[in-house]
């Protein structure tokens, strides 16, 4: 695996380096979009609908529109400036208890490695939290933005999972729920007799992307009965020039280098 970031785990007056890896990753088949009349792969172009040209990185910037139509741009320069931009310490706030979190804050999982000189102080902060039954809320800066982030212990790994802050957690109040359903307890009754039949232990290994494979069987299938469409290679276009302008930029050059030799000779 490769490490997607590196830093510390900051536990009261004790720094832990760790390197921290993606601890899933998605298995969806991607498809590329292709002109059906040539197979060609379509691309996408960042392009000004004003100047009508292709716009390269150089000239884009950063806007937040605050109003229809009006921006604040903000500098690379300004960004880098914020407090605690370019921290690399994942800094433990409280410890509480897991069951307390509700799983609509969680948002990716990852694992936590630790570096030389680092082994006895993770030892023994996954050894604290298990013994204590905690996890830890801790605040950390990734890719330019900062993460609320739950630490916890599985088996002898520290695992992270960021998480949503709560003003980023949209409230189920605006549901449109009933409240005054009646329910025959009968009915009740049977539906925990249902759910109680189709109780287990918890077995990850027995669910799978049903979606996913029969796709893949599609996709092997045309490939081995040779329904396979070869792109096209493409030539790189011959550089469009404007002649009009570039006549003009000449003549403009000669009558300047006219007009310093004719100076010269009144001298």
């Amino acid at each position: 695996m490769r490490s997607l970031w590196k830093g510390a785990i900051s536990f009261g007056l004790v720094n832990i380096p760790i390197s921290m890896y993606a601890a899933t990753e998605d298995k969806s088949i991607k498809f590329n979009y292709l002109h059906r009349e040539c197979n060609t792969p379509i691309k996408y172009q960042k392009t000004c609908p004003r100047c009508q040209r292709e716009v390269p990185a150089e000239e884009i910037v950063r806007g937040y529109e605050y109003e229809p139509g009006k921006y604040v741009i903000l500098t690379e320069e300004e960004l880098d400036g914020i407090p605690g931009e370019t921290t690399k310490t994942i800094d433990i706030i409280d410890f509480v208890n897991l069951a307390e979190i509700d799983p609509v804050y969680y948002n990716k999982t990852y694992y936590l490695e630790p570096h030389p000189g680092g082994h006895k102080a993770y030892a023994l902060l996954q050894i604290a939290m298990t013994e204590a039954n905690r996890i830890a809320i801790a605040k950390l800066v990734i890719r330019s933005k900062q993460s609320l982030a739950a630490l916890r212990v599985q088996g002898k790994t520290l695992i992270l999972e960021t998480m949503f802050f709560p003003d980023e957690v949209r409230s189920h109040e605006q549901l449109a729920i009933p409240n005054d359903v009646s329910v025959h307890p009968n009915e009740v009754k049977m539906a925990i007799s249902l759910i109680s039949s189709l109780s287990a232990s918890f077995d990850p290994g027995k669910y799978t992307d049903d979606y996913r494979e029969a796709l893949w069987r599609l996709i092997k299938n045309k490939a081995e009965g040779q329904e396979v469409y070869e792109a096209p290679t493409l030539e790189e276009p011959e550089k469009v020039v404007d002649l009009l302008k570039a006549l003009e930029e000449s003549l403009k050059v000669v009558q300047e280098e006219q007009a310093a030799v004719n100076t010269r000779r009144t001298l």
